[in-house]
């Protein structure tokens, strides 16, 4: 009988190589995709223009058969052209709710922080609660729910930081970054007549995304591991050259992460290793650094890396007994 990590396996194998028909050359940053619709999380994508994270996106909805939407953020828009409104209809005499284009399955939110911290708000229920509520009314979010936010790290004109109780919603903030060079000849080769977008097909079903999910959380996570995931979330909050560390919801994060990352493995079980190849990308966002530290080129992914080299690791024998069992 399949184990759950084999059929999570399975899941994230078959959506992994129809993503590398056109994400080609980012296994890593593909896996950590994966990872983060597996974990029911949104993720922050923060990379220059070009890379490919709206083709990404766009790619992951097409490959899952989920409705997809995509909001292009501008310093005018209204929290209303992200939730959508209530209009009077004159024959029923009565209001009747019009859909935002965050009524989706996967959002690509398009530099997120091109807008006003007023609209940027509009998205924190509906990341965290799955439901917005316009004029009173409560309407849920279509499952699975997936934000994959996307924003600039050079362009600093007309824009609006994102404040800590947004970004403490993302799962992970990932970078996709330039692509090798034999990488880069076969996108050219890939493109020449047709974009593979267009033939993309879907490989999995809404349905099987939340199986998916619900079987991640069967993963095992020993006490040790999940000391190590506190322990390492508490150094942040405890570092000289930190002002505010990462949140309870940080370490929720990583836990399920790793719950996620040894799955696609095959493992049925969570090892440290899965916790420290995570770290960064699932804290570094959360931690904001001194301005001393700041003043000093220091910033958060230094930081963490410290923190995870000088931190004692579980011991070799925790491992041994997880492998065994």
């Amino acid at each position: 009988m399949e184990t759950a990590a084999e059929r999570v396996q399975q899941f994230a194998d078959k959506l992994l190589a129809n993503l590398e028909k056109v994400i080609v050359g980012k296994r890593q940053t593909l896996e950590l995709v994966v990872i983060g619709l597996l974990c029911q999380g949104h993720l922050l994508i923060d990379d220059v223009p070009g890379v490919g994270k709206t083709i990404l996106a766009r790619s992951l909805a097409k490959s899952l058969g989920c409705a997809f939407s995509r909001i292009q953020f501008t310093p005018d828009m209204l929290p209303s052209d992200v939730t959508g409104v209530s209009i009077f209809n004159q024959v029923t005499r009565q209001f009747e709710f019009r859909p935002g284009p965050i009524v989706a399955q996967v959002v690509l939110a398009d530099e997120i922080n091109r807008a006003t911290p007023k609209t940027q708000s509009a998205l924190l229920e509906a990341m965290e609660e799955r439901q917005i509520t316009v004029d009173g009314v409560t309407h849920l979010l279509p499952q699975p729910f997936m934000v994959l936010g996307t924003q600039n790290p050079i362009e600093y004109e007309g824009t609006f930081p994102l404040p800590e109780a947004q970004l403490d919603r993302f799962l992970m903030r990932i970078r996709i970054g330039y692509p090798a060079l034999t990488d880069e000849i076969r996108i050219l080769e890939l493109q020449q007549l047709r974009h593979p977008l267009l033939d993309l097909q879907p490989v999995a079903s809404a349905e099987e995304v939340l199986e998916a999910q619900e079987a991640v959380k069967t993963i095992y996570v020993s006490p040790a591991v999940s000391r190590y995931i506190v322990e390492v979330v508490r150094a942040t909050r405890e570092h000289s050259d930190v002002y505010l560390g990462a949140s309870p919801r940080g370490s929720l994060g990583l836990y399920r992460a790793g719950q996620a990352r040894a799955a696609i493995k095959g493992r049925d079980y969570v090892l440290p290793d899965d916790i420290k190849a995570l770290a960064e990308h699932v804290l570094a966002h959360r931690v904001i650094i001194q301005p001393a530290a700041r003043l000093k080129d220091l910033t958060a992914e230094q930081i963490l890396r410290e923190i995870l080299m000088t931190l004692p690791v579980p011991g070799g024998s925790v491992v041994q007994r997880l492998q065994s069992e």
